[in-house]
């Protein structure tokens, strides 16, 4: 009985052998020379008209007692360029293909009004119009990058928006600047062509727009990095029809769409969700590893050389309003799972730096996955706004590719994966790697070989909280905040790193 009691013991020690070996994910960092550099317009940011994202979030009017410049807020521009945002978007979304930019431009008391059909019914008053938003983007030190109007506008109205912005020159657009204020041009070079075209911008087939497309970017001057309206999620039918019907040289980017919505007609609470809304919410989000692998695919078909840009500029969560709110404001908080949410998306479009060249989380200020929030004179960061922070340390540095199997994050019977991981090398040399656990309940054990990146020094912020429905409110602003990571240790070149469930993780190495 001794004898069978101590071989039980052993069987039981080397099962617990086996079990932690298991539990430590092993993470290699791969040394590539031909490495891409994560660009750092991935980072970028979109503003609409769209609920108080504009009038009340970015824009006040200068007469406001909140402090402004030229009626921008000043507190939301310091907040921006901490976060380093490389470009902004504007002004939609849907409300692009309604905007006839002539009417935000010249005195004030003299722009006409219309209604915002796809927002709330409410009445826009193009107070907000190219000059304030272009002067914004020179407050911020950001890009800007308009979406023009394909669904109702012209050729015409397209073209004479560019040169109002951009030539240098005397003609009738640059003439019409300097008579409203504007001497130098702002020289935009981003510009999306239309947006939504399968939707709210026209309802379009792939092979129509492809031949607007064509007609529109003909009177669009050289120079310029003319993105393509692109395809809904994993609709690879509409990026392979403009690869093959709009010819190379006319195309700088295409750009697709996707929010991690679970279902359209009942997308569930910001705050007071259950762990199956968690679980359902990171499936949709973790799709993105998908949907950039297979449009990569169909574009490499046409462009072997990767000349041309994969640009997702609308991405995020997407829940129900916030309680008596206006439906068509798209208010939400944002919590915990916006923070995993925001890091996993962002290492997938870290690690395919390659093709991916931009992106925009949708929106910036106020609305769905905000990065911050306004109430009056009030002013908070969100969850969000602390992981783009901690990620912007990769904007413009080279990428080191990782290897990993992850674990597993296990639901009712489904599961994900629950470790999300990437890496990157600074002009300077300081190496830096990004950890989210997707994991509800359990921490994951990560082992890292830095042993060949000389590395002697490692500090580490962390973002969590004790509840995944945590979140920052006007009451309590800092609820959520990074802070120092101290839960790991460096053994002979060999970080062992104990990830809480539901963090974010950024260490940087020297």
């Amino acid at each position: 009985m001794k004898k069978s009691f101590l071989i039980a013991i052993l069987f039981a020690i080397c099962n617990q052998l086996t079990f932690a070996q298991k539990e430590t994910t092993i993470v290699t960092l791969k040394t590539d020379q031909k490495a891409p550099i994560i660009n750092k317009h991935i980072y970028g940011h979109f503003a609409e008209h769209l609920g108080r994202s504009i009038y009340g979030g970015f824009f006040v009017g200068d007469t406001s007692k909140i402090p402004n410049t030229n009626g921008v807020r000043n507190d939301v521009v310091k907040a921006l360029k901490e976060l380093k945002i490389p470009n902004l978007r504007w002004p939609g979304g849907c409300f692009a293909d309604t905007y006839h930019w002539k009417d935000g431009i010249g005195p004030k008391e003299n722009r006409p009004t219309i209604v915002n059909q796809w927002w709330g019914g409410v009445t826009e008053d193009n107070s907000f119009g190219t000059h304030d938003f272009l002067n914004m983007c020179e407050l911020l030190e950001t890009e800007p990058y308009i979406s023009g109007n394909v669904g109702s506008g012209s050729v015409q109205e397209l073209s004479d928006w560019v040169q109002y912005t951009n030539f240098t020159g005397k003609s009738p657009m640059s003439d019409l600047r300097k008579q409203n204020g504007r001497t130098e041009p702002w020289k935009v070079k981003f510009w999306g062509i239309g947006n939504e075209a399968w939707g709210c911008g026209g309802n379009m087939k792939p092979e129509y727009y492809a031949g607007e497309y064509r007609k529109y970017t003909t009177f669009m001057p050289d120079g310029l990095t003319r993105i393509a309206s692109g395809a809904s999620s994993d609709d690879y039918k509409w990026t392979e029809t403009l690869l093959k019907d709009i010819p190379l040289k006319m195309l700088g980017g295409v750009a697709i769409h996707h929010y991690a919505v679970i279902d359209w007609n009942k997308k569930g609470a910001d705050v007071d969700f259950t762990e199956d809304l968690y679980f359902k919410t990171m499936k949709e989000a973790l799709k993105m590893e998908e949907l950039v692998t297979k449009h990569s695919a169909v574009m490499d078909k046409y462009d072997a050389d990767k000349k041309i840009d994969l640009v997702v500029d609308e991405w995020g969560g997407w829940y129900d309003v916030q309680k008596d709110t206006n439906p068509g404001f798209l208010y939400q908080q944002n919590t915990m799972r916006d923070a995993v949410l925001a890091g996993a998306t962002l290492n997938i479009f870290n690690n395919h730096a390659d093709r991916v060249r931009m992106a925009n989380l949708a929106q910036c200020v106020n609305v769905l996955q905000a990065v911050i929030l306004t109430d009056k004179a009030k002013m908070i960061l969100t969850p969000t706004y602390h992981v783009m922070k901690m990620y912007s340390v990769h904007q413009d540095a080279k990428l080191i590719p990782v290897s990993f199997n992850s674990p597993l994050y296990t639901f009712n019977g489904e599961s994900l994966p629950a470790v999300s991981v990437s890496a990157s090398k600074d002009k300077n040399g300081l190496v830096h790697i990004s950890l989210v656990n997707v994991d509800a309940k359990n921490k994951n054990k990560v082992e890292i070989d830095i042993s060949n990146l000389g590395i002697k020094n490692v500090s580490g912020t962390i973002l969590t909280s004790s509840k995944l429905q945590d979140h920052n409110s006007f009451d309590v602003p800092n609820k959520i905040v990074p802070v120092a990571f101290k839960g790991f240790e460096n053994k002979k070149g060999k970080l062992e790193i104990a990830i809480p469930p539901f963090s974010v993780i950024t260490l940087e190495a020297k």
